[in-house]
């Protein structure tokens, strides 16, 4: 299957299968069980808003994320281990006229801006991986450029072909092999570090993990506010949802091999 047709389709399952379409998707189908199969109906729609309010409230959130963010943040001991540090794009905003073309979108820039931190302090090269569909500049052009002139920091190498994080970490070993790196550092969300590491050390290459934007919480109590939807907690629980989903997919993908 071609690999834009593939991406598209993973685009369509995502929508189908993340909020805010999946609860409503469950809170129709139990209306439409309704008349039928009222127990069957009642528990589909009731588990829908159940979902709905689990993956946009703090606490919810919490409990969904905190398992994926099982990983130690980077001791500055580390540092000097690695020969490059990688960072993963996550996403970039296109219509920004004030800027004169696209830019990274905050996912983004939360990993730009730890990953410059971390290049001033040790000097490595930066690497930056990330693509876009057929017809579009890649995202690593847009994140060079917002390393080079919001964080003072020249990366060397841009991978622009990356539709994935598979693809992210195929596409980078490639470029990382070439110039005899083969122990990196490795930027992207706490959340997404599981999947990405499976992904790059399946590459061969050692990696040092390098998390950031943590979504779970601290070890302090809760509060009232923590079990209050909110657009915060929603965005998080959507990420999430999505980062399981992909540990899903990797696990399906590894098992038919």
């Amino acid at each position: 299957m071609p690999a834009d047709v593939l991406f598209l389709l993973k685009k369509f399952l995502s929508v189908m299968l993340l909020p805010p379409l999946l609860p409503l998707l469950l809170i129709g189908l139990g209306l439409w069980f309704l008349v039928r199969k009222p127990r069957l109906g009642k528990a589909l729609a009731w588990g829908g808003v159940l979902l709905s309010l689990l993956l946009m409230t703090p606490a919810g959130v919490d409990l969904l994320s905190a398992p994926l963010e099982q990983v130690p943040v980077l001791r500055p001991a580390d540092l000097p281990r690695a020969q490059a540090i990688v960072i993963l794009g996550g996403g970039q905003r296109l219509h920004m006229p004030e800027y004169g073309g696209p830019t990274p979108n905050r996912i983004t820039l939360e990993r730009l801006r730890y990953g410059a931190r971390l290049a001033r302090q040790s000097g490595l090269p930066v690497l930056l991986s990330g693509g876009a569909p057929k017809g579009m500049d890649g995202e690593a052009v847009a994140m060079a450029r917002s390393l080079r002139e919001d964080f003072g920091v020249e990366p060397r190498w841009q991978e622009v072909h990356s539709l994935d994080t598979a693809d992210n970490a195929r596409f980078s070993a490639v470029i990382l092999r070439a110039a005899g790196i083969h122990r990196i550092v490795l930027v992207t969300h706490a959340a997404h570090m599981r999947r990405a590491l499976n992904e790059f050390a399946a590459q061969g290459l050692e990696v040092i993990p390098a998390p950031t934007g943590f979504f779970s919480a601290s070890s302090e109590g809760a509060e009232f506010s923590d079990f209050l939807p909110g657009a915060s907690a929603a965005y998080a629980g959507w990420y999430t949802l999505h980062e399981w989903l992909g540990l899903l997919a990797q696990a399906v993908r590894e098992f038919g091999r």
